[in-house]
């Protein structure tokens, strides 16, 4: 597949730059496989489409405050993103500003005493850094960092909204530095509707790093390098879906990431629980093993997102349906709509 048949033309007031309030009163535009209609209703219609006994499966991943702003030795500042912590004592951090850092060189932060010295480059946009004395980055970050939002969404300070609204409200386990942002749209009592209706809750967990909404950059995807983020399911969650799926009950993951836990934890004999690193890369053709139905916000052209939607919904219907949301005004990427796939 070329990474072209990954593009699309979007106009930039289609880029949501706030969510909508409630969380469930955006737009989701349902997306049936089967006679390949589109139907336009909102979030909190979601129950209509679930049925009793079905799985609904969530990632419970909690965004943390990985955006640092450093001081260099020169007393300039340079911004950083927490990427992940490569072993105890070494972070992954991404800069603004490149060309001015170098191997060895000592940056601050202020308010602590904490040094963070610079060490290979891990890519053209990131450093290993170790910080003396050593620290957990859960607890450096809840104090120093702040919660970062993406690039398209142009505003250069978080409001406070922001701080609440870019977390899904079952957020759980910290290690995102980016939201599963199909799950922004729940609220509690549209949860509770979903559950009145005999549909089981599943969480699993997928840290979703930045790679996720990083742009391919080779031509044809089988080139393609996937990007790696951690998982786990439990016992409960996976014994929920295979017995739901034994009975002849439809799986529903909410976003990309939980598709993607599902797909890696897939066997020949069901969904098994654990816990590790995912590479798995989703993209046409794909046979997907446990999930049936996808409830999905509108992703970045040239993404791996866009590629898994791709495979799920077959592409001329998923461009179909794109075309439909932006002459129909939808609302783009984190902060936008959804779409529910059947």
């Amino acid at each position: 597949m070329h990474i072209n048949e990954l593009d699309y033309w979007l106009p930039e007031d289609r880029i949501a730059q706030q969510p909508v309030e409630p969380r469930d009163h955006s737009r989701l535009l349902v997306v049936n496989r089967a006679d390949e209609s589109l139907d336009d209703r909102h979030f909190y219609d979601l129950p209509d489409y679930l049925a009793e006994g079905d799985v609904l499966v969530l990632n419970d991943t909690r965004v943390i405050p990985a955006r640092i702003f450093f001081q260099k030795p020169t007393r300039g500042k340079v911004e950083g993103l927490f990427l992940r912590e490569l072993e105890p004592g070494t972070w992954e951090i991404m800069f603004k500003g490149m060309a001015r850092l170098r191997t060895r060189m000592t940056l601050a932060v202020e308010g602590n005493d904490v040094q963070f010295t610079l060490g290979q480059r891990t890519s053209p946009k990131s450093f290993e850094v170790r910080p003396e004395p050593a620290i957990s980055p859960v607890e450096f970050l809840n104090q120093f960092g702040q919660v970062p939002l993406p690039p398209y969404i142009h505003r250069e300070h978080l409001d406070r909204n922001d701080r609440q609204r870019y977390q899904t409200v079952f957020s759980q386990t910290p290690g995102a530095v980016a939201a599963p942002t199909a799950g922004l749209h729940f609220t509690d009592s549209l949860l509770d509707k979903i559950k009145d209706r005999g549909v089981q809750i599943a969480t699993v967990t997928l840290h979703v790093g930045l790679g996720t909404f990083e742009p391919v950059a080779v031509e044809n995807l089988k080139d393609h390098v996937m990007h790696r983020e951690w998982y786990r399911i439990g016992p409960e969650a996976a014994e929920t879906i295979n017995t739901a799926r034994a009975h002849g009950n439809k799986i529903v993951p909410v976003g990309t990431t939980s598709v993607r836990v599902l797909e890696t934890a897939a066997t020949d004999l069901g969904l098994q629980p654990g816990q590790g690193w995912t590479d798995i890369f989703i993209y046409p053709p794909y046979r997907f093993k446990i999930v049936d139905r996808l409830i999905t916000n509108f992703h970045l052209p040239k993404t791996t997102l866009l590629a898994l939607v791709y495979a799920f919904a077959g592409i001329n219907l998923t461009r179909h349906a794109y075309q439909h949301a932006i002459e129909s005004s939808y609302r783009f990427f984190s902060y936008g709509d959804a779409m529910l796939i059947l």
